[in-house]
């Protein structure tokens, strides 16, 4: 009788929190103030990140390229994150770390990784150079951003990657997501007319604020969604999906007109190829070095030959091509060498710690020289960012930072062959060979610009990479389970 009465009493308590929340709600709302509308939404998915971390992980994953940007809806805020998947990798960076240290559930292994230390160090100079940073909120806002991407697209989805079945799952999630961001893009361009090019740099909005972030994603996924095709076992239903998906992001890498999404593509078939002639990892690392090393050797002809183009963006495919190596009339590559120009010189002015995080922007206009100004360049510099993946750091975080975020990337990959030289299961190797892939088409593609700072590229860069490190660290050792 106490036990039910008990039990009658909780009822009675929760029915009564309901009915008081339903009134609030229903008062706020008639007064067009629709905060507590998304209480039970919260409350939903903070039960699934203590209950089911790996079903909150594949649901932001999938929100990823549908996230839109709260400074576009409301432009008098004097912040900007992504809505909703910044705040929620927010909470989910402190409910996982309140886990851990409770459950002491994390895997030391993941911890004494090499990729894990390479991008530790990336954190650990990123925080020493948000404290002598030159704009300290902004740096320090710059360095969270990144540990709230990293503890969930990367060390949660380690752990997460343990079970193999959400290793393809992660790869649907992505571009089921992504594919809507395309279909809504293609249908809006197509209002403009496909060719033409201006409207390629924004259709795409609000999901992605530019053409180049946009192609630079469906890069990546091309390679891996090709690779799942490949490796077989999939239902009817799947293989529709896979290749309609395939067909799509081919037709919006076209219309994208992102001539660095195009590069890194094609970089990465070149090395699909040397890797099909069974040419080791290390060796295609050698020559690559070799070859920037000639290239910078041989910069004042290459220089020469392409002050000679006279090529600018076109509607053609071939002339469009052709433009990417015009550095005299293209105002689009003109603007980036004039980036890249001013990041060096902030370079030279603070060499070893750098402006500080996420300070560039802010910080390029006065380095900015009127003879390498274009059409499109500011005097007030705010514009952007230093359309590089490598020399942003370079001028944000001093040399080290440069060198920090070209670490992640070497051990990233050495992880990745690796895993796939040592794979026997022939369609996890497969998989493991797409992702690389796509790897490669980020990694390039950063040398024209930087992403990394946004939701959209980071899903699937540090989630292409946890994968290798799940692998490399759970298979075959302990097997994946199923």
């Amino acid at each position: 009788m106490v036990t039910w009465l008990t039990e009658y009493r909780k009822s009675i308590l929760a029915i009564t929190m309901i009915l008081i929340y339903l009134v609030v709600d229903m008062v706020l709302t008639g007064k067009e103030i629709y905060l507590l509308n998304l209480l039970p939404v919260v409350l939903f998915l903070v039960y699934l990140a203590l209950a089911r971390l790996d079903l909150v992980y594949l649901i932001i994953v999938f929100l990823t390229p549908l996230s839109v940007q709260l400074i576009d809806f409301v432009p008098s805020s004097s912040f900007d994150i992504a809505i909703p998947t910044e705040p929620m990798l927010f909470g989910v960076m402190i409910l996982f770390y309140f886990k851990v240290i409770c459950d002491k559930s994390l895997d030391n292994r993941i911890i004494r990784h090499p990729v894990t230390y390479a991008i530790a160090f990336n954190l650990f100079w990123l925080l020493v150079t948000s404290v002598t940073s030159t704009m300290p909120l902004v740096s320090f806002k710059f360095l969270l951003a990144r540990t709230w991407f990293i503890t969930t697209y990367y060390i949660l989805a380690i752990m997460v990657f343990r079970k193999f079945r959400t290793i393809p799952a992660f790869i649907i999630c992505l571009a089921s997501s992504m594919i809507i961001v395309v279909i809504y893009t293609l249908i809006h361009h197509l209002k403009f007319g496909l060719a033409d090019q201006e409207a390629a740099h924004f259709v795409m909005g609000p999901f992605f604020r530019d053409h180049t972030s946009y192609g630079a994603i469906i890069a990546m996924l091309l390679f891996a969604l090709g690779s799942m095709i490949l490796c077989g076992g999939n239902t009817l239903l799947l293989r529709i999906f896979l290749w309609g998906s395939i067909i799509l992001l081919t037709l919006a890498l076209l219309f994208s007109y992102t001539r660095a999404a195009w590069i890194s593509v094609l970089m990465a078939s070149g090395v699909l190829g040397l890797t099909l002639l069974r040419i080791r990892f290390r060796y295609i690392l050698i020559a690559g070095i070799i070859g920037v090393v000639y290239l910078i050797g041989k910069r004042s002809e290459i220089i020469s030959k392409m002050e000679q183009n006279r090529q600018i963006s076109s509607v053609t495919l071939t002339e469009h091509v052709r433009s990417i190596s015009n550095i005299t009339t293209d105002d689009s590559n003109l603007e980036r060498i004039n980036r890249w120009n001013s990041a060096l010189r902030m370079f030279r002015e603070k060499p070893f710690f750098g402006w500080g995080p996420g300070t560039y922007m802010f910080k390029y206009a006065p380095f900015q020289r009127s003879h390498e100004k274009t059409r499109i360049s500011t005097d007030f510099g705010d514009l952007g960012n230093a359309h590089s993946e490598y020399i942003g750091p370079l001028a944000e975080s001093g040399l080290m930072g440069m060198i920090s975020i070209i670490l992640v990337g070497i051990f990233s990959l050495i992880t990745g062959f690796r895993v796939y030289l040592g794979m026997k299961d022939r369609r996890m190797k497969i998989i493991v060979l797409g992702l690389i892939l796509g790897l490669i088409t980020y990694l390039v593609h950063g040398t024209l610009n930087n992403f990394l700072d946004t939701d959209k590229a980071s899903a699937p860069f540090w989630g292409f990479i946890a994968i290798f490190v799940a692998l490399d660290l759970y298979y075959p050792a302990e097997g994946i389970k199923n």
